[in-house]
């Protein structure tokens, strides 16, 4: 099932978007103070729920023989989850949940100045008062992160969406982040259904090639049974001062087998000229790249070449 897991800074209303979030979606809600009685699997003395609020390095201790703490909750977690869609705040799950399909991670963050006043607020205490309650909140959170993953938590490549909720209110966010999870679920659904299909069309599969040389190209390579891909990669080749990539290189084919590209031209001198200089472009910049210009007139020798080599191999 899918999971959302909220990593937030104090007062950044963090808290207040994901149970917005929960109700909009019909997701469970889980924090760091109700989770280990949602995993009844994970079997804790009153000394390790006590160790593990007060410590990080607890989460690395061992757990009945059974790897680490850190180790038993992520395999109940991922069980639990597997049936219960849910939305996880806090307590490193961006982490456990790392590089899976079924989660979105988001990060809510908000400028100091909103921290502090929504802090004074809550606290009803003084700017100075409000300021060392954040610091101090971030601290830890980052040390826990740190502690237990070995990441910082401020790295906006951990998360699919960073929220800045300086001048959004809760409803905004949790609209903002809602879309983004509908748009997933819906992908989800289309991998899930493309999953179960048992037969693949795989003439569907084949790219809509540009003009006629390219389909008799491609023809003579299936003929030879030489396996290819059209136009697989672009490499960059020309970049303005901003570092905004102006021109790149897109070869026609690519050779799997023989690890080479190939480019197909006309006799006419422009275009192989013009060629040429980007084919001499990428040679320098990606050292070690195989690529070809080819004429038409030339495709047969081209293949038979390939072919022989492919025997003598």
């Amino acid at each position: 099932m899918p999971v959302l897991t909220i990593s937030r800074q104090m007062c950044s209303f963090g808290d207040d978007i994901a149970e917005a979030l929960s109700r909009r979606l019909g997701w469970e809600l889980i924090t760091r103070a109700d989770l280990f009685d949602r995993l009844p699997g994970l079997v804790l003395s009153s000394y390790d729920r006590h160790m593990l609020t007060e410590s990080a390095k607890y989460f690395l201790n061992p757990y009945r023989d059974e790897g680490t703490f850190l180790d038993r909750l992520t395999k109940e977690l991922f069980a639990y989850t597997e049936d219960n869609p849910a939305v996880l705040v806090g307590f490193g799950a961006q982490m456990i949940y790392a590089g899976r399909k079924d989660a979105l991670n988001i990060r809510i963050i908000a400028e100091k100045s909103a921290r502090i006043m929504r802090a004074r607020k809550q606290f009803r205490v003084t700017d100075a008062e409000a300021e060392k309650i954040l610091d101090t909140a971030d601290r830890k959170h980052r040390k826990f992160v740190s502690t237990v993953f070995g990441a910082d938590l401020a790295d906006p490549l951990l998360y699919h969406q960073i929220l800045n909720t300086s001048s959004m209110s809760v409803d905004e966010s949790a609209a903002t982040a809602a879309a983004l999870i509908r748009q997933r679920e819906l992908e989800w659904e289309l991998e899930r259904k493309a999953d179960q299909m048992e037969i693949i069309d795989h003439s569907s599969l084949r790219p809509v090639l540009k003009n006629q040389s390219e389909e008799e190209f491609a023809k003579i390579l299936d003929m030879y049974q030489i396996d290819w891909k059209y136009e697989p990669k672009t490499f960059p080749i020309q970049w303005d001062a901003e570092g905004n990539v102006t021109a790149a290189f897109s070869p026609d084919f690519y050779l799997t087998k023989f690890d080479t590209y190939i480019e197909l031209t006309t006799m006419d001198q422009r275009y192989v000229t013009q060629k040429n200089k980007k084919v001499k472009k990428v040679r320098e910049l990606y050292p070690g790249t195989k690529i070809k210009v080819v004429y038409k007139k030339d495709f047969y020798s081209l293949v038979e070449r390939f072919n022989l080599n492919s025997g003598a191999s």
